[in-house]
């Protein structure tokens, strides 16, 4: 065959070889909106100010309880549902639809001063009385104190993961490099956050782990385009810093956007099949990456550019082997 594949396949390349966008000429007036999306994140996030979880969605790991993943016969008659567990006090009863008809994720609290695992056994019971055949698929039951804990575990791992993410890209490239680094990754984890307060999608362990992930492909993304920037910085000494960040951009373009799309394909499916149980975790991953990526071009170049570069000297060349004094 005479045609080479690009001629019949056009979408082999996301992107062409070399790509000209001006990022920087926008710069600023995207880098203050983002400014305003993650103060408008945090609010969201930690309004009201109310234990343990403010404005999230906190789920049976955070706040205790017990999970009932169950599958009827027949379609699944969530108001029937509903009622039953009501109708044992259950305190707060939350009854969702998920998957097929037949698939229900029950969530209700432990009423204090009783046996968690009684409880369970009651309410399945009384399932079983009002729906007939049910299965169930899941349980989990999480007293107050496990609860308390593993929210304070839970804040400590993010926390020693921005920190320690922080001191690594201020050590290797300093204060200012630092600096941008520093507010990308802190733009990242604040909008996820503020993705699950707004969606009001359940925040548990599972999400925690999505954003310590976040935390380590929003700094592999920000050390690549960084680099590149250092680098142009000595090879193009007298170039604008706004051209030298553009050209670094740039020339990073490709490689970024089809690892970010190469992720966002794989976790899709992952959303898709994976379950009620990873249905948060796939979707604060796919969002983690887009933000991601864009924060590496708009909040961590931003940055540099507004803080200003003192440019380094360039790398001493090699001496040739044979050379003399």
């Amino acid at each position: 065959m005479s045609k080479s594949r690009s001629s019949w396949w056009p979408l082999i390349k996301v992107l062409p070889v070399k790509t000209n966008f001006q990022f920087m000429r926008y710069g600023k007036v995207v880098f203050w909106l983002s400014v305003v999306l993650t103060v408008a994140s945090l609010v969201l996030s930690v309004y009201p100010l109310k234990p343990p979880c403010g404005g999230l969605n906190c789920g049976v790991d955070f706040r205790g309880g017990t999970v009932l993943e169950l599958t009827t016969q027949g379609p699944a008659d969530l108001q029937k549902i509903r009622s039953t567990l009501g109708d044992l006090n259950l305190g707060d009863v939350q009854v969702q639809a998920f998957g097929s008809a037949t698939d229900v994720l029950v969530r209700f609290e432990t009423p204090e001063g009783q046996d968690a695992n009684a409880t369970v056994a009651r309410a399945q019971s009384a399932l079983r009385t009002a729906l007939g055949e049910v299965r169930f698929v899941r349980t989990e039951v999480v007293g107050p104190k496990v609860s308390d804990e593993l929210l304070r575990n839970g804040v400590l791992a993010l926390v020693l993961g921005i920190v320690l993410m922080m001191l690594y890209i201020w050590f290797r490239f300093g204060f200012t490099f630092g600096m941008g680094a520093m507010a990308a990754l802190i733009h990242d984890v604040v909008l996820t956050f503020g993705l699950f307060a707004i969606t009001k999608m359940e925040f548990s362990l599972n999400t925690v782990a999505a954003i310590l992930t976040i935390i380590g492909y929003s700094v592999n993304d920000t050390v690549v385009v960084l680099d590149r920037i250092r680098e142009n910085l000595r090879k193009y000494k007298r170039m604008p810093l706004a051209e030298v960040i553009d050209l670094s951009i740039n020339e990073t373009l490709s490689r970024t956007v089809i690892t970010g799309v190469t992720g966002v394909m794989a976790l899709a499916v992952l959303a898709a099949f994976g379950g009620d149980t990873l249905f948060g975790f796939s979707i604060a991953m796919i969002f983690g990456i887009v933000v991601g990526t864009y924060s590496s071009f708009f909040i961590a170049a931003t940055t540099l550019l507004l803080l200003g570069v003192k440019r380094g000297e360039e790398a001493e060349p090699l001496k040739p082997l044979d050379a003399r004094p």
